[in-house]
């Protein structure tokens, strides 16, 4: 609690002396300097300047339930401080979550990414947030959700002003060729049965330069070349849009997506090549078909066909 007093006096950006803090919080100076230093190994870039205490590099948006509230939906939305995975959370609520319940954290402790990889989620920069649907048609219907759910995710950025987005087949989101958001789709069902969808969506939103060298990849975030959004308000644009989204791909499926999807792709008639395990091919992206697979032109003229799973798509030029 500390801690999130601490952060909500500093999200302004000012200098603030540690001695008017300790007494706005009832602790002692040291007590300050402690939840400074850990604040720093949380992921926020702080100065301290002799004479004028402690202030971020940069002020932060927080994420409120009243400002999350402005637009009323009525599904329940859980707002978390710190939780393990946000994804995690709502797969533990999937038998008696209702259709748009999404949790939202200032921070995760273990947050995941495509194929086991951790997504690095530093406090109060950036945004992570859960979403459930549960789909009556059944596994089978959920065929290509992440590709639906990237171009969900693209439109409820461009709404808000974000230009130069595109989409790398099957789940990234890209601006200016570096990686600005990633989706991951954890489902769960039996055959034949409705199945649970959990939709993680993590977009970078403010890196702070101490975490960005544990990032292996190029990345992006909205505070290089935009106006940094109310992360209350872009998380506002998103529930609506996946709201919006996920009814129509529940009634349509992939086939409203398809084109705008294509539309915003990366990699479209670029030299690829294609991990899939220890094997890699080579050749020419060719977009993505009706169910969505990645259509794949080989050096000997022929075009294949894959699907999502452990495959990792790269440039080769």
């Amino acid at each position: 609690m500390i801690r999130q007093q601490l952060i909500a006096a500093l999200s302004d950006g000012q200098f603030h002396s540690g001695a008017l803090l300790a007494e706005q919080l009832g602790v002692s100076r040291a007590a300050i300097h402690n939840h400074i230093e850990s604040l720093e190994e949380m992921g926020l870039d702080l100065y301290r300047v002799k004479g004028k205490g402690y202030r971020l590099s940069r002020p932060l948006s927080l994420l409120t339930p009243e400002a999350l509230a402005a637009e009323a939906r009525p599904a329940p939305l859980h707002l978390f401080w710190q939780v393990e995975s946000t994804n995690g959370y709502m797969l533990e609520r999937a038998k008696r979550a209702v259709n748009g319940e999404a949790c939202l954290a200032e921070m995760q402790t273990s947050g995941r990414g495509r194929r086991g990889r951790t997504w690095v989620s530093p406090i109060a920069s950036h945004l992570y947030l859960s979403y459930f649907w549960r789909l009556d048609q059944g596994l089978a219907a959920a065929a290509g959700l992440s590709l639906a759910v990237g171009v969900v995710l693209c439109e409820a950025l461009e709404s808000l002003g974000v230009e130069g987005l595109s989409l790398k087949w099957p789940n990234d989101i890209y601006l200016g060729g570096k990686k600005l958001a990633g989706i991951l789709v954890e489902v769960s069902g039996q055959q034949g049965e409705a199945c649970e969808l959990v939709i993680g969506c993590g977009v970078n939103v403010s890196m702070p330069e101490s975490i960005a060298n544990r990032i292996d990849q190029p990345w992006a975030d909205l505070s290089g070349e935009w106006e940094i959004p109310d992360r209350n308000q872009l998380a506002r644009a998103i529930l609506t849009h996946l709201d919006q989204g996920l009814l129509a791909f529940e009634q349509e499926g992939l086939a409203p997506f398809v084109e705008r999807w294509q539309q915003r792709d990366q990699f479209a008639n670029r030299p690829v090549k294609l991990l899939l395990g220890s094997q890699t091919l080579e050749g020419v992206a060719r977009g993505i078909d009706q169910q969505g697979h990645l259509l794949l032109a080989l050096p000997d003229g022929t075009v294949k066909r894959f699907a999502g799973g452990e495959l990792s798509l790269r440039a080769r030029d």
